[in-house]
């Protein structure tokens, strides 16, 4: 077996899903199986374990790991998940299509991704305080404002990063603001980054559906995930006159034809936990939601919800991924063939990194931009990257996936073979 198909040898999964996309993008681009083997490969991998004492004495041992999978277009970026689920391949895989996202978005950083396996929900804010401060420090020698910067993730929020980045400051000996984004305001987070990713999402959702004729204002929507990117997604659709016909969460589903009311529903999810239960609707199967008969299906949860065994059951006439990795490559095939328009996780879901780049550019000039500021300049970013992924795909003739994919490996070879190779 060759090196290159080795690669290829991982067990179904979002790592697989992710060299396969590589390797048909290389392939059209024509790149030499060196290309392919050095982009398919971390740069640098750690991983690390992390004792807890917990509050009531015992002790608990988790691992965490940190994937940077390239440097050649500036520093790595990343965001940082507490999951039961997490495992070192799927860190790699996110890792990858971080830098696919930052190349394609032309935002300067490198790829990368952290993780713990740890289920957030069973420990208790302090227990999480510790483990924080303990990964923080393990991974330290490699992060930083120039090497490595962090961002909230799965189950962690904006006081994890407030931990992470004073963890490292007192290593340091001073405070320094720029090695996480995501942060609280008071410690020089950036106004419009909590909701950042949701609204690169819309952006893209409503000019994905004027590309198939489909208004908007008329629209209807189902939002897979009601977490840090479905909640904000379906708010900003409703605000922009799409129905929402049903959303979910990791606790079940509810629906409603004739439209959720979105802020009652945030009241509801305030207030309980979770979207089960909402007076104004009805419960549903929460797989079922991926396959009603919608304009738009948004899978905001988390990767590969949309597979080969049920991917012909989708009617959703255009799919946008908040989530990385919800739609395995045999799942796209069926799609495209459907003639469904997935909208690739690369591009839809990048406004949070593209608004971390913002926080980080304002923290290393200590000078803060207003929200409209923020917003206008993702917008215009977000559109810019829509307009130039759909004429490339356009162009060749090829899914939007393999455009935008196409367009971010591109972007990150020709930076790797114009630095060349050391030694």
């Amino acid at each position: 077996m060759t090196a290159t198909a080795d690669l290829l040898q991982v067990p179904a999964g979002p790592l697989h899903d992710a060299r396969t996309q590589l390797r048909d993008a290389t392939d059209l681009l024509g790149y030499e199986e060196g290309v392919f083997k050095m982009l398919a490969t971390p740069r640098r991998e750690v991983t690390v374990s992390i004792p807890l004492r917990r509050d009531d004495g015992t002790i608990d041992l988790f691992t965490g790991h940190r994937v940077q999978h390239n440097f050649s277009r500036g520093p790595a970026k990343g965001g940082l998940r507490y999951s039961p689920d997490v495992d070192l391949d799927e860190v790699r895989a996110l890792a990858m299509w971080m830098t696919w996202k930052c190349a394609l978005l032309d935002v300067p950083y490198g790829g990368a991704k952290g993780g713990v396996r740890i289920d957030p929900r069973n420990y208790s804010q302090a227990e999480l305080e510790r483990v924080t401060r303990r990964y923080t420090s393990e991974i330290s020698p490699i992060i930083g404002p120039e090497r490595d910067i962090p961002a909230p993730d799965i189950g962690t929020d904006e006081r994890t990063m407030a931990w992470l980045m004073d963890t490292y400051s007192v290593q340091q000996g001073y405070t320094v603001l720029g090695v996480t984004t995501g942060k609280p305001l008071s410690l020089g987070g950036s106004l419009g980054r909590s909701t950042a990713t949701s609204r690169g999402v819309v952006h893209v959702a409503l000019a994905a559906m004027e590309s198939r004729g489909i208004t908007p204002a008329s629209a209807t929507a189902a939002v897979q995930g009601f977490g840090k990117v479905g909640r904000y997604a379906a708010r900003f659709l409703a605000e922009a006159g799409t129905r929402v016909t049903a959303v979910s969460d990791q606790y079940g589903a509810i629906g409603d034809p004739a439209g959720l009311d979105i802020p009652a529903l945030e009241d509801h999810v305030d207030a309980t936990g979770s979207v089960v239960g909402f007076a104004r609707s009805e419960p549903m199967d929460a797989e079922e939601l991926l396959f009603l008969e919608v304009d738009l299906l948004v899978p905001a949860a988390v990767e590969g919800v949309l597979r080969a065994d049920n991917a012909d059951r989708v009617r959703a006439r255009v799919i946008v991924e908040g989530a990385n990795g919800p739609t395995t490559p045999e799942a796209d095939a069926i799609l495209q063939a459907a003639d469904r328009l997935v909208v690739p996780d690369i591009l839809a879901n990048a406004g949070g990194v593209i608004v971390s780049y913002f926080e980080w550019v304002q923290a290393k000039e200590a000078y803060w931009w207003s929200v409209d500021e923020v917003e206008s300049r993702l917008a215009q970013r977000m559109t810019s990257a829509w307009e130039r992924v759909s004429e490339h795909a356009l162009k060749l003739d090829v899914p939007l996936r393999t455009a935008a994919t196409c367009l971010a490996v591109e972007r990150v070879a020709q930076a790797h073979l114009q630095r060349g190779l050391y030694p």
